[in-house]
């Protein structure tokens, strides 16, 4: 397949499962910022104010991470429902011009509610230099790792149902218990190690340090920087030798 074929087939994709649901349902893009904003509302209240850079950063975190798993229930829906992805295989498109078209028409389709939590980044006064370029950084390697997990998951789910069942064990794992939108000493000692083995505490710390909202050296930085790509190749392998492009 050239790559003239490859650019057109991952266009069709991310208008098929971007920018057309974007404009015949435009009441997806609230649904996709309800948690992050609540979690933000509820953090404002209960911390009186304090903890609002927290929350700010914790929902670009957060949106970002649902559309990298929202890949598992559309990847599940057109390969089990519509039987689309047998269509892909028989065709000359590869696998991972496939699930990069598709993982690119989450991030286009959840541009809208980044684009919300852009604007109070700035407006909070967050924005310099440095946290844009970490900010944009981490975001990109989160959407990596959730649409490497997403699509591996997707691969073996029987039924599009079985979704609903994964997604909330994901989001509790990676949005709600690791301290995504708080600081990881609010923890007692044995949560913080357990909070490690989540990609999203370092994604968190990397933002967290780059706005000045946690102290972090610049060795510290080096080891959360490692880690979170450590963990996205990772799951990239897993997503190549483990995930099932063609049904048994």
């Amino acid at each position: 397949m050239s790559g003239r074929h490859r650019l057109r087939a991952l266009g069709a994709l991310v208008v098929l499962n971007g920018l057309i649901p974007i404009r015949t349902q435009p009441f997806y893009v609230v649904y996709l910022l309800a948690s992050p904003l609540s979690f933000l509302f509820f953090i404002s209240v209960l911390s009186s104010g304090a903890f609002v850079p927290f929350g700010v950063t914790g929902g670009l975190i957060l949106t970002m991470l649902s559309a990298g798993t929202g890949l598992q229930s559309d990847m599940t829906h057109y390969r089990q429902d519509l039987k689309f992805q047998d269509i892909v295989v028989a065709s000359p498109v590869e696998a991972p011009t496939y699930v990069t078209g598709m993982a690119l028409s989450e991030l286009v389709y959840s541009t809208p509610g980044l684009g919300v939590f852009a604007v109070i980044f700035v407006v909070t006064g967050l924005a310099n230099l440095q946290s844009i370029a970490v900010l944009v950084g981490v975001l990109l390697l989160v959407w990596a790792f959730a649409s490497a997990l997403a699509f591996t998951l997707a691969t073996y789910l029987r039924d599009v149902r079985e979704t609903f069942m994964f997604s909330p064990l994901i989001s509790l794992g990676l949005s709600v218990l690791p301290p995504v939108y708080y600081p990881i000493d609010r923890l007692p000692h044995w949560a913080q190690t357990a909070a490690l083995f989540s990609p999203t505490t370092y994604a968190a710390q990397l933002v967290q340090g780059s706005v000045g909202l946690y102290s972090l050296s610049f060795g510290h930085a080096l080891l959360d920087w490692g880690a979170l790509i450590a963990i996205t190749a990772a799951l990239f392998l897993v997503a190549a030798f483990k995930a099932r492009w063609k049904e048994p």
